[in-house]
């Protein structure tokens, strides 16, 4: 893990260095995606049987209702009620976000709309263990309208997980595929014959499912988010009276999800920072994970000395990561800096790792693409429609300017079609 001071005048090159190698695209990647996708593009359901069979161990790809009815019934009544309980907070927070139309007449009685309508058809793409990923994805999905929502989740050597399979009965989703990875995403944009071909895909997955998606999007066969759904991040502000052992849990916890996370803590008290790593050394210690969490702080992981506040705000920004905690005393002194961030957690009791189960979305822009797009939502289920109805009054009073600006810009057709409506009787 790097110790950086933000008084060092080659400070931002070297958090840089830290932050630009995980923009970097592995060309091997890059590539193994590309053949795959190829691969089912000419060869189908037959690509994607070989994919399966190598990767997952599974040559079933539509999975049949009696296993998985017994994969349901092995999970513990516990944890279907958690299910439950997530599904229900989560409905009720994204139940706040529908948009509601617009309506505008002018002076001239022009009318302006716009009209929200659901998408038809999307696929939820869901590693084979988390049925969080399900809720956060498919909800928004269900509120906005959507009639079509698939579950796309790979299995393990060719056993279904219940937890994820009983999240998608209780969402009310009856169309599954068990199909993983670049394959699964090249099936769901393009359709085959087993495999129904959707209008969007969502949900975060490997790093081939995230180069995968942005190949079918460039191509035109389907939408995905506008995020950059990558590698997990946290950045946590701490100071004096935070907990090192608190502060240490939720880099950590972020760390431990896969080898390229990021984890970063900003404080103004030097004393914290010897107190963070050896509490980070202990935790670890008997940490399931923690060859995976070891790797991820080892190559991404910084504990930055900032001399004042200001400076806090400038290097959040600059990162505008996926996840910030705010562990300081004085939390509120931040709330009103614009923060840049997929998700805040406030205060001492509001942890990252409780809120990825929800009410808000744990489906997140990483990669600073915080700076211009937000997490999953029902808005990305929606699509707006402008509509335009000009009266006679209305395009003889505008049609003059429409004249002069489409002749300025050399569109005489547009000229002639504008002067057409001003000449009806």
């Amino acid at each position: 893990m790097k110790i950086l001071s933000s008084n060092n005048k080659n400070f931002y090159n070297e958090l840089d260095k830290i932050l630009d190698r995980r923009k970097v695209v592995d060309r091997t990647t890059l590539k193994t995606v590309e053949k795959i996708i190829d691969d089912v593009r000419k060869n189908k359901d037959k690509a994607l049987i070989k994919y399966e069979k190598r990767f997952n161990g599974n040559s079933r790809i539509i999975p049949s209702k009696k296993d998985i009815s017994k994969a349901i019934k092995s999970i513990n009544p516990k944890i279907k009620k958690a299910i439950d309980e997530t599904c229900r907070r989560v409905k009720d927070w994204h139940l706040r976000q529908k948009p509601k139309d617009i309506f505008y007449k002018d002076n001239l009685n022009n009318k302006f709309y716009y009209k929200h309508k659901a998408i038809n058809s999307t696929a939820c793409y869901v590693p084979g263990n988390l049925p969080s990923s399900l809720i956060m994805s498919a909800t928004p999905a269900i509120i906005a309208g959507v009639k079509r929502i698939v579950l796309c989740t790979p299995s393990l050597n060719g056993r279904l997980n219940g937890s994820v399979y009983y999240a998608a009965k209780k969402l009310g989703i009856k169309e599954y595929y068990s199909l993983g990875g670049a394959s699964a995403i090249m099936a769901l944009a393009m359709g085959t014959k087993k495999i129904k071909a959707v209008n969007k895909i969502v949900g975060a997955g490997s790093k081939w499912v995230a180069l995968a998606k942005k190949k079918v999007f460039l191509e035109g066969l389907c939408g995905v988010e506008s995020a950059n759904y990558g590698p997990s991040e946290i950045l946590v502000i701490g100071d004096s009276f935070t907990s090192p052992d608190i502060a240490a849990s939720s880099m950590i916890a972020q760390s431990e999800h896969s080898g390229d996370n990021l984890a970063v803590l900003l404080t103004k008290d030097k004393k914290l920072i010897g107190k963070i790593k050896s509490s980070i050394k202990n935790q670890l210690k008997d940490l399931p994970r923690n060859k995976i969490a070891r790797k991820s702080l080892n190559n991404y992981g910084a504990i930055i000395h900032v001399k004042d506040d200001r400076k806090i705000i400038s290097i959040c920004n600059h990162i505008g990561p996926e996840h910030i905690e705010i562990l300081s005393k004085n939390f509120k002194k931040y709330l009103n800096k614009n923060l840049i961030a997929g998700s805040v957690c406030i205060g001492p009791y509001s942890s990252m790792a409780l809120s990825d189960y929800g009410p808000t979305q744990h489906s997140l822009p990483t990669i600073s693409s915080a700076k211009f797009s937000s997490g999953l939502g029902v808005k990305d289920f929606i699509t707006q429609t402008s509509y335009n109805e000009l009266s006679k009054k209305g395009v003889a009073k505008l049609g003059k300017n429409g004249i002069l600006l489409s002749e300025i810009e050399s569109l005489i057709g547009h000229t002639r079609s504008i002067k057409k409506r001003m000449e009806k009787k």
